[in-house]
């Protein structure tokens, strides 16, 4: 039997500029107590110098005259290296069971006061923040 020979191969890809494409995922909806749901979205804009700038967004619905009403929107653009690349994975992964956790009992909790406040106080919005951080950086053990 005649042995095959390996044949050699190779690859070209062309450099160019980095191309950054924004977009737009939702990655959960979920109803964490009757009369409320929340959406999730995964976001990547992009900076003027092609940077993903990745961001997860939380929409808080209440159910009013039977249809669900958006009542408040946060949007957490990440800073820390570790919390660009958790957003970025949820992206491709979609939410992990402790990220799921955390959204329910810590996200959750803290935007539902923020409905109905015109002008939330400093103390809330750190509290939101942290929350939605949490979520961001929560690991399944």
């Amino acid at each position: 039997m005649p042995k095959k020979s390996s044949a050699s191969s190779a690859s070209v890809v062309k450099i160019g500029p980095k191309v950054c494409r924004p977009f737009l995922l939702q990655v959960m909806v979920f109803s964490p107590e009757s009369g409320y749901k929340f959406e999730v979205v995964v976001e990547r804009q992009c900076s003027p110098e092609n940077e993903p700038i990745w961001k997860l967004v939380f929409d808080l619905y209440n159910k009013q005259a039977g249809e669900f009403v958006q009542i408040v929107h946060v949007s957490f653009t990440a800073g820390a290296p570790a919390e660009q690349q958790a957003i970025a994975q949820m992206a491709s992964n979609g939410v992990s069971q402790a990220q799921s956790r955390a959204l329910a009992a810590r996200v959750f909790p803290a935007t539902k006061k923020l409905a109905g406040v015109s002008a939330p106080g400093e103390a809330l919005k750190k509290e939101v923040r942290e929350a939605m951080r949490s979520a961001v950086v929560a690991v399944d053990v």
